[in-house]
């Protein structure tokens, strides 16, 4: 059953979409309240979730860190700074048959898989470089 179509989630949804920088639910809420202060942030979070149970949206589960969420729904990978916790996204094509190969190896019917690329970004690498 689909959520209705309020005029909160609208707004959600669409500073998620202007983001579009893998936000958490508190940046998205920080960036909601600047023009919709009464908008609470218990709203944000379970408007988000909602949104993503309901596959509008995307969940990236990071690990030792917050959700972060994704305007793009395809399938794809995500790589996040170790140093300033930045999130990207990887383009390159999901692996088809791991599920099966893994489904195979533990008994397990696999429903789904994230990979997540741990690394330093371009902006980091650049400051590690000007600071040694």
């Amino acid at each position: 059953m689909t959520s209705r179509n309020t005029v909160q989630r609208s707004i959600i949804e669409d500073e998620l979409r202007r983001l579009a920088n893998h936000p958490t639910a508190d940046e998205v809420y920080e960036a909601v309240h600047v023009e919709h202060p009464s908008i609470g942030r218990a709203t944000v979070y379970r408007t988000l979730g909602k949104l993503s149970d309901e596959g509008k949206i995307g969940r990236v589960r990071i690990n030792n860190g917050a959700d972060r969420f994704d305007h793009q729904t395809f399938a794809h990978y995500h790589v996040r700074c170790t140093c300033c916790g930045r999130v990207d996204d990887v383009m390159i094509p999901v692996l088809g048959d791991v599920d099966e190969v893994a489904a195979r190896a533990s008994g397990y019917q696999i429903t789904s898989h994230s990979l997540q690329f741990d690394g330093i970004c371009p902006a980091c690498q650049e400051d590690l470089a000007t600071t040694a």
